[in-house]
């Protein structure tokens, strides 16, 4: 059971949306913007739980019929509309769950409401079926849309809906909540906040993960023998890494906030502020055999192999020119 109180951070959506049920002003239309793992679906639950409680007060019952139903999925005036393909969202989805539907009244409650996940899915064709249904809703219509980036709807979309969109959580929030909720040490709370980049799904996931910590294993491992291996050596490691279940990025990033601690130690000589303070000794064995240029470098061509990999540029390609890079400084 959760409500508005219990959502990390977000404070101008959370505001947003309370005081838009408080004074009866709630829009046809929302999205909610924000990277994967980013709590928009969280969000988007209580606040249809809360429009349809039968206690009508800013945060949901919980104990009430309709939010036993809603806590279920089995609230019939919340509908998600699903969608076969994991590509796209069709405009035969759109109109038969949405389009075709929603001039039917709600069965027991105040409103219709219809959460569409994954709304950058919509193809051109199922947009412009809801846009149709967006331009004259019925008054108990409430549509939300909860995408990636607003940028991938039409304009016609956007205009026509109240955008809401995620902030990264505080660090010190995130922390908090790892700790307190996951019962995770001090240490392996910071590692996951660091990764996480304010997205608490994610400091979620990398928690609760055995494949993340086996990356930073194999990648702190292979940082600390770098400078004397081959480049074939190198790259049969690199390969193992494709072996676990989390992306190629992780493995990437590790090296990168290893790196950044080298960077920050060299300037600071203080051990306080490094993530991964347990690697010192190394990090001060890199940081006396490194110029301030060659980190900044290296950091340069991390950066460097992640927009490579989104752009599909061969995976041992970007590797090696990566690990040269790294070798050299």
């Amino acid at each position: 059971m959760s409500g508005f109180q219990d959502i990390i951070g977000q404070n101008q959506i959370k505001q947003h949306l309370q005081n838009a049920i408080e004074n009866h002003k709630v829009s046809h239309a929302y999205i909610i913007q924000g990277e994967r793992f980013s709590g928009k679906e969280f969000i988007a639950r209580i606040f249809a739980r809360t429009l349809q409680c039968e206690k009508k007060e800013k945060e949901p019952c919980e104990t009430c019929h309709s939010c036993l139903q809603a806590l279920s999925d089995n609230h019939p005036d919340i509908i998600y509309v699903q969608h076969e393909k994991p590509a796209s969202i069709g405009v035969e989805e759109i109109r038969e769950q949405v389009a075709n539907d929603i001039d039917i009244k709600p069965y027991s409650s105040d409103y219709k409401i219809y959460i569409i996940q994954e709304a950058e899915k919509m193809t051109v064709a199922a947009q412009n079926a809801l846009l149709k249904t967006l331009e004259e809703p019925p008054a108990y219509a409430v549509i939300i849309l909860l995408a990636t980036s607003v940028e991938t709807l039409l304009p016609t979309i956007q205009s026509r809906c109240v955008t809401l969109s995620m902030q990264p959580v505080p660090t010190e929030e995130l922390k908090s909540y790892l700790m307190k909720e996951m019962q995770i040490p001090d240490y392996q709370a910071d590692i996951c906040v660091a990764f996480a980049r304010g997205n608490l799904g994610r400091a979620k996931m990398l928690a609760a993960s055995d494949e993340f910590n086996n990356i930073r294993r194999e990648a702190l491992s292979l940082l600390h023998n770098i400078k004397k291996m081959t480049m074939p050596e190198i790259m049969q490691r690199v390969k193992n890494v494709e072996s676990y279940k989390l992306q190629v990025e992780d493995f990437l990033d590790v090296l990168s906030v290893w790196y950044r601690d080298v960077l920050l130690f060299k300037a600071t000589n203080d051990v306080n502020h490094l993530i991964f303070r347990d690697e010192i000794q190394h990090i001060t064995a890199a940081s006396d055999n490194s110029a301030y240029e060659g980190i900044e470098t290296i950091l340069d061509a991390l950066e460097t192999a992640k927009v490579r990999l989104k752009a599909n540029v061969k995976f041992e390609l970007v590797m090696e020119l990566l690990f040269i890079t790294i070798q050299d400084n």
